[in-house]
C-alpha cells in the first residue's frame, strides 16, 4: 500500500488541518491511465480499493475548493469534511464512459455539499431564503471588495453584474450583516426525542445545488475541455477546424484543399478524423456531427 495514502488513515482535517493538507498534496495525482483502470474497476467490478484510491488522489482538490469558501466564518475542517462527502458521493456515481476526468465531474458534488452545509449552518440564508436569493448570497460575498456597507454605485454594479435589482442586492446585505430570528428551536445531535421543524427533514428539489453550480460551470467545463482536446490534434487538423468551425469567417473544403496543396476531399477526410478525437476526448458531447 502507498505510504502517503496509509499516512492519511490517521488524520482528518479536524484534527491537525495543517498536517491533513500537506498529506494529501503528497498524495501522487493519477495518470488518465491510471485514473481510468480505477473507474473501470469501481463501476464494473464494484472494486472498493479502487474507490479509495480515486477518493485519496482527489483530496487536494476538494481543500482547493473549500478554501475559496473562507470568508464565511466556518470552519475550515469542517468545510473540508463536507466536500470528501461531496467527492464521495461523485466517485460512486462516476461513470467512465462519459469520457471525462473525474475532477470535472466532482467539483459539481463537492462544491454542493459545502453549500448545503453553509445553508444549514447560516440562519441569514436558512430563514425564508428563495433559490435566486441564495444564488445572490454566494455571489454577493465575492463581489464584495470590503466589509463596509454598500454604496449605491457599488449596489448598481453589483446588480447589473448579477442580473438583480439594487434592492434585492441592499436586501441580501442586510442579512449578511444581521441575523434573522429563528422559525424553529434548535435540536441538540443527541436529543433525537425532541421536535425537529419540517426545515430538518423535508427535501426541495426544486434548489438543488447540485443542478445550480452544475449549469453555472457547464459552459466554463466544455470550454475548457475542448481547448485541451484542441491542443492534442496536430497542427494541420487543428487548423482545418478552426478555419472551417471557429472562424467567424468559416473556409470551404475548396479553399482549404488550394490552401494545403490537397484534395478537397482529404481535407473532408481530416476534418472528419479530426472531429472523431475530439469527440472522444469530449465524451462525444458538444462536437457537431460531420
Amino acid at each position: 500500500m502507498n505510504k502517503g495514502l496509509q499516512a492519511v488513515d490517521a488524520l482528518s482535517p479536524g484534527a491537525n488541518l495543517e498536517a491533513y493538507i500537506s498529506t494529501v498534496n503528497a498524495i501522487p495525482i493519477l495518470s488518465v491511465e491510471e485514473e481510468r483502470e480505477l473507474a473501470n474497476r469501481l463501476h464494473y467490478q464494484e472494486d472498493l480499493e479502487a474507490a479509495r484510491r480515486l477518493v485519496m488522489a482527489h483530496l487536494r482538490f476538494v481543500v482547493h475548493i473549500a478554501r475559496s469558501y473562507s470568508g464565511y466564518g466556518l470552519n475550515q475542517s469542517d468545510l473540508i469534511q463536507e466536500g470528501n462527502v461531496g467527492l464521495m458521493k461523485a466517485v460512486k456515481r462516476f461513470n467512465p464512459e462519459v469520457g471525462v476526468r473525474l475532477v470535472s465531474f466532482a467539483v459539481h458534488w463537492i462544491k454542493a455539499e459545502i453549500h448545503e452545509f453553509i445553508l444549514r449552518n447560516w440562519r441569514i440564508v436558512k430563514v425564508a431564503t428563495t433559490k435566486s436569493q441564495r444564488k445572490l448570497f454566494f455571489n454577493l460575498r465575492s463581489q464584495k471588495k470590503r466589509l463596509g456597507w454598500l454604496s449605491q454605485d457599488e449596489a448598481k454594479s453589483i446588480a447589473a453584474d448579477l442580473g438583480v435589482e439594487t434592492r434585492t442586492v441592499f436586501e441580501m446585505e442586510g442579512r449578511l450583516n444581521a441575523y434573522d430570528a429563528a422559525f424553529d428551536a434548535g435540536v441538540d445531535d443527541d436529543d433525537e426525542s425532541a421536535y425537529q421543524a419540517p426545515a430538518y427533514y423535508l427535501e426541495d428539489k426544486s434548489a438543488d445545488p447540485a443542478l445550480t453550480v452544475e449549469t453555472e460551470n457547464f459552459e466554463q467545463d466544455a470550454s475548457e475541455r475542448l481547448a485541451s482536446a484542441l491542443g492534442d490534434l496536430d497542427d494541420r487538423s487543428r487548423a482545418i477546424l478552426q478555419q472551417r468551425w471557429l472562424s467567424d469567417d468559416k473556409a470551404t473544403l475548396h479553399e482549404l484543399a488550394a490552401m494545403y496543396n490537397v484534395s478537397a476531399e482529404r481535407i473532408r477526410q481530416l476534418e472528419k478524423n479530426a472531429m472523431k478525437k475530439l469527440k472522444n476526448a469530449m465524451g462525444g458531447a458538444l462536437v457537431p456531427a460531420v
